[in-house]
């Protein structure tokens, strides 16, 4: 792959998951990246369980309240993350990665993910529903009317369907997985000296403050 500075921003495929919470947060990760590099943010479908039925299935929460905090639950206090524990059920994510096309369009994608990453891992909602993936599309600013339309008629499924086959065919095995440009690809939840090694390493310049 190149090394070569982009000509213009260099386009990151963010490849995640709203019930993956190292994709949580890997969200804030490139959300700082974003901020401070000249980089445009492109959020890609993954699955992943495939096997997890339309209407969501039940799980065993894997801590108990007493617990003291995971390595995962600490390093997400320190984003600003709250995990909630005692999640019982594993929603199906493709209603909720529709709604993410929706949100795309309109200018919204990242409010759109931060708000679906907190129903799910703070709020611990389904967000197989609709009237859940409905809620945070108002919570993160979105024509809620023009997205039931959307989402009851399924317009994106054709997209989100064909994104996540591409990421099977792809070899993507896990989830996050950043890809920038078609110059190198990150997987992981990496800590922000290994993003800021790879914008150093790509020529990625910082953005212009003030």
């Amino acid at each position: 792959m190149s090394n070569d500075a982009p000509a213009g921003p260099l386009q990151v495929l963010v490849i995640s998951d709203f019930v993956c919470p190292w994709c949580y947060l890997g969200l804030v990760e490139i959300e700082r990246v974003e901020r401070e590099y000249e980089v445009e943010v492109r959020h890609v479908p993954y699955l992943l369980d495939p096997s997890t039925p339309p209407e969501g299935k039940p799980r065993r929460p894997m801590t108990r309240p007493g617990d003291p905090p995971t390595a995962m639950e600490r390093r997400a206090e320190a984003a600003g993350i709250r995990f909630t524990r005692g999640r019982e059920w594993t929603s199906n994510s493709v209603l909720a990665h529709e709604g993410a096309e929706f949100a795309y369009e309109a200018g919204r994608a990242r409010a759109y993910a931060r708000e679906m990453f907190r129903a799910y891992f703070t709020e611990l909602e389904d967000i197989g529903r609709l009237e859940v993936v409905l809620a945070v599309g108002e919570r993160a600013g979105l024509d809620v009317e023009a997205l039931r339309a959307a989402l009851e008629a399924h317009t994106y499924r054709p997209r989100v369907l064909e994104a996540i086959g591409w990421t099977r065919e792809a070899g993507i095995s896990g989830v996050p997985t950043f890809v920038f440009g078609d110059r190198f690809v990150l997987p992981g939840a990496q800590d922000a000296a290994v993003f800021d090694a790879v914008m150093e390493r790509l020529g990625v310049p910082r953005r212009r403050q003030g």
